[in-house]
């Protein structure tokens, strides 16, 4: 989760309330305090809410939650007379695009800081590191409609923002600090993406960088902003989210046509939710006006529901990405009723708690890695073939379990092994100091099957084939794994350097070490050697047959 930094005065202006109040009323709105300073508090915010990632998306929701101001904001806007064009080649590029005018801001560096911390959120919450969405603010007092989306020869030149000469698109991604950092998105393509004026005059070249011509200052009154990406939803999520915190902080805004579609349209969407299901989710016993009074304060549009008894209409707004079900709804209700006040009772029926199984096996799996001086670390369950195995260089297994509708490419698959996940994470790290000794015990799915798979990995310039030996050799004494040791074949570790480990009572190969291949270090982007080792636990350490 990015860290949000709140601006104590702006947010103060805002809410019109004091410090203290702010800082008691975060935390029941779904942040987590990392630290309160004299000039701003640092904030973290679930994924799920991206309009909280602005200090001006924050202050809506404690003036709601606090009463100060309640029900929906009605976000009116006016044609802006603008157009924006898009060719035929950058639909197979960056199909997706979002515009909007904002007019009469009065900047200050508060509002601009939040600005571009929302912006930079959203880049990595949404946009995936830019690949699925990216994100343009610009001056519009500088550039001249109509405004064009294209595509054109990397040889194209212009002065990138931050730099006071021009470099062609080639050469951004060579020279330009941003160009470097996102150069993977574009690289590989003939043509580029870019967004120009009626005169010619570069505005961005997306998801890259802006023009300079185009810098967004304290002095800016008036901008132009660009959504571009390869997701339709996330493009139209995030250029609401913009819309709705640049109004909040006084801008008005102006439709821009679209080849044939005015965008932004902000207006919210409607369900119809039952009060009965919410009371038996809650354990309330809500009335249907009280409903309505807790979603007003947590900024929705509510009304009872003419068409159907016990039912309530809510307006959900156009910047509340995790609205997709009516329990999202009730968490709000739950949010807005407090935790804190929902009566608790002792259950039904008395039961005597043990710990299972499985979980004290892999206690003692966690004892036996820290013992060794690794960290452990918790990835994501959820992963992708790309990374499971084509940057291990390894064959798609025959059991991976794909699912069916992903939200996500990245959050594609279940994991058959944990070691990829591990690899990723030293990439994420590579800027700490070494050694880096890491280790991950959970579960894996295989045939539609949770069993459960211990890997380690430890990098620095030392890092070899003896150190995974010794690791393997004493983890599996420690955990009374009786086994051998014999040559291998994984294509992820280098040919003569790995072993394969057998269980002596099954003669199933159970695990490998060894010294990870240089390519799978190159597609992880690592720069030092990696000692690896990687078990499944469950075919061993478990008193259960038919794990065997």
């Amino acid at each position: 989760m990015p860290i949000i930094s709140l601006s104590n005065t702006y947010l103060k202006r805002l809410c019109g309330i004091d410090k203290e109040a702010i800082l008691s009323v975060l935390p029941k709105i779904g942040s987590d305090i990392e630290r309160i300073e004299e000039e701003h508090i640092d904030t973290e915010f679930f994924p799920d809410r991206p309009d909280l990632y602005s200090t001006e998306g924050v202050a809506r929701a404690i003036r709601g939650y606090l009463g100060i101001e309640t029900g929906e904001e009605i976000y009116t806007t006016t044609d802006s007379g603008i157009t924006f064009t898009l060719d035929e080649n950058i639909k197979s590029i960056r199909p997706y695009f979002g515009t909007a005018v904002i007019r009469d801001l009065n900047f200050d560096n508060d509002a601009i800081l939040s600005l571009m911390g929302l912006q930079e959120a959203l880049h990595w919450v949404l946009g995936r590191g830019r690949k699925k969405v990216s994100i343009g603010v610009h001056n519009l007092d500088v550039i001249t409609p109509p405004f064009f989306y294209h595509a054109v020869s990397p040889d194209t030149s212009f002065v990138p923002l931050e730099m006071e000469k021009e470099l062609t698109m080639r050469e951004i991604l060579e020279l330009h600090p941003k160009g470097r950092d996102y150069a993977h998105i574009v690289s590989h393509l003939d043509l580029f993406p870019i967004i120009t004026d009626a005169h010619d005059q570069v505005l961005s070249f997306p998801p890259i960088i802006n023009g300079e011509l185009t810098k967004v200052t304290a002095d800016t009154k008036n901008l132009l902003l660009d959504v571009t990406g390869t997701d339709e939803r996330a493009v139209t999520l995030s250029l609401n989210i913009l819309c709705a915190s640049l109004m909040s902080a006084g801008g008005r805004c102006e439709r821009v046509r679209v080849d044939d579609v005015l965008l932004p349209n902000l207006n919210p969407s409607v369900r119809s939710v039952s009060v009965d299901e919410c009371n038996a989710l809650l354990g309330l016993s809500l009335t249907p006006d009280e409903m309505i009074t807790i979603l007003e304060k947590m900024r929705f549009g509510a009304e009872l529901d003419p068409t159907q008894v016990d039912h309530v209409l809510v307006r959900v707004p156009c910047y509340r990405a995790d609205i997709m079900h009516d329990w999202d709804v009730f968490e709000d209700v739950g949010i807005g009723y407090g935790y804190e006040n929902i009566p608790s009772s002792l259950p039904s029926v008395a039961t005597i708690g043990a710990e299972h199984p499985i979980m004290s096996a892999l206690s003692r799996v966690r004892m036996a890695c820290t013992g060794l001086g690794y960290i452990e670390v918790m990835p994501f369950t959820l992963t992708n073939t790309k990374l499971l195995f084509d940057a291990m260089r390894r064959p798609p297994h025959p059991g991976v379990l794909s699912i069916l509708h992903p939200i996500r490419e990245e959050q594609s698959v279940f994991r058959t092994d944990i070691l990829p996940s591990l690899l990723d994470l030293l990439r994420m790290n590579k800027h700490r100091e070494l050694p880096q000794r890491l280790f991950c015990v959970g579960d894996v799915v295989i045939h539609e099957q949770t069993l459960q798979k211990l890997a380690l990995v430890s990098t620095h310039p030392g890092a070899d084939f003896s150190e995974s030996y010794a690791v393997a050799t004493s983890l599996c004494h420690e955990l009374g794994i009786e086994h051998i040791v014999q040559k291998g074949s994984d294509p992820a570790y280098i040919e003569g350097r790995l072993a394969d480990i057998i269980h002596t009572k099954t003669q199933a190969v159970i695990g490998q070490f060894g010294e990870i291949h240089p390519d799978v270090l190159r597609e992880f982007d690592i720069d030092q050697p990696v000692a690896a080792f990687e078990v499944m636990v469950s075919q061993v350490l478990y008193p259960f047959p038919e794990r065997l």
